[in-house]
């Protein structure tokens, strides 16, 4: 196991769409294409939109897919998983889907303000207990991150099998008076058309966690969302 993670991190470094923006001291740097990334990588204006912990990139893949007139990148810590989203890319030869190993805590140093048009998070871990509250990726501390980055219009998903992290997201958005666009507890439940025109795509794009889940029985919450920006 450990020679196949080592191969797979020597390859992950050869990939054009992979970019590793991970650093260990308390100061980090810019990243080179921060402000950069529609007219230095993807060479178009095209919005761009992240995948907060994408883990293999499967949504990642297929929206980019789905959607090339849209630029992706999915962001996630470990270089194994993103490994397998990167190489599906490389092989259907997506333009418009990038890679970035990043600590999500230090976004703001790899966008510049209002870069972002939009942002999904797919299945992250719910931190369950008080003590790790902040570690939540839609806690009030990552909000403030991802209101720097997105433009005032953006618009941010949460899906998620944790109907803590849900409802907990839910009531924090409704305190701060974050615009709510929608949300069930149950998307699988919702009648076609309640994402709209896209219904279909987005509820049959599935993480690996999200089918793991889903085979287990759990319900899946979404809610769409917005950021006030005062």
């Amino acid at each position: 196991m450990a020679k196949h993670k080592l191969k797979q991190f020597a390859e992950l470094e050869t990939f054009s769409n992979v970019f590793h923006h991970v650093q260990t001291k308390k100061e980090v740097d810019d990243f080179t294409l921060k402000g950069l990334w529609r007219t230095n990588y993807f060479k178009n204006n095209n919005p761009l939109v992240l995948e907060l912990g994408c883990g293999k990139g499967e949504y990642t893949t297929a929206l980019g897919q789905a959607f090339p007139d849209k630029n992706y990148i999915g962001i996630d810590l470990k270089g194994n998983r993103l490994w397998t989203g990167a190489k599906n890319s490389l092989e259907q030869k997506l333009n418009n889907v990038a890679f970035l190993r990043l600590r999500i805590e230090n976004i703001v140093t790899a966008f510049a303000p209002h870069e972002v048009d939009e942002i999904w998070i797919t299945f992250p871990d719910p931190q369950p207990t008080e003590k790790r509250l902040k570690k939540r990726l839609t806690s009030g501390r990552f909000l403030e991150l991802y209101k720097k980055i997105i433009k005032p219009e953006g618009i941010l998903h949460l899906k998620t099998d944790s109907s803590l992290l849900y409802e907990y997201t839910l009531n924090l958005l409704q305190q701060q008076k974050h615009p709510i666009h929608l949300h069930t507890h149950n998307l699988y439940a919702e009648p076609k058309g309640f994402l709209g025109a896209h219904h279909d795509l987005l509820v049959n794009t599935k993480t690996h966690y999200e089918k793991k889940f889903s085979a287990l029985g759990f319900d899946i919450n979404y809610i769409r969302f917005g950021l006030n920006q005062q």
